[in-house]
């Protein structure tokens, strides 16, 4: 089993910047090929995908709405992901979710393509 805790949410303006962090136990990223990513849910909508990365971050991807703003990373040393957030919008405001799976053939995009989710943590960004 593999247990994601995510850090870093909060309360910013309109352009401004925030980084989240998920620490994952249990499972290290590096030793079962563990791909994450990052999903968000803003009241009355679905959870969407906002970002992801293979393993070894030999690929990446983004939702268009955060293409150029956003950078997903990680450091499988720490068994760490982060997602910085730059020149953030009010659209942003969502509950961040991490997410891990291990080695599958399952799209990388998908909520269905994760087996495991951190608790969530709330980024608010006013106008």
């Amino acid at each position: 089993q593999v247990q994601l805790v995510e850090s870093g949410g909060g309360l910013v303006q309109a352009g401004g910047s925030m980084r989240l962090s998920c620490e994952a136990s249990g499972r290290t990223f590096s030793r079962y090929d563990m791909d994450s990513g990052w999903f968000r849910q803003a009241p009355g909508k679905e959870r969407e995908i906002v970002a992801a990365i293979t393993w070894n971050a030999g690929r990446t991807y983004y939702a268009d709405s955060v293409k150029g703003r956003f950078t997903i990373s990680r450091d499988n040393a720490k068994n760490t992901i982060y997602l910085q957030m730059n020149n953030l919008k009010p659209e942003d405001t969502a509950v961040y979710y991490c997410a891990a799976r291990g080695a599958t053939l399952r799209p990388l995009t998908t909520r269905n393509g994760y087996d495991y989710w951190g608790q969530g943590t709330q980024v608010t960004v006013s106008s």
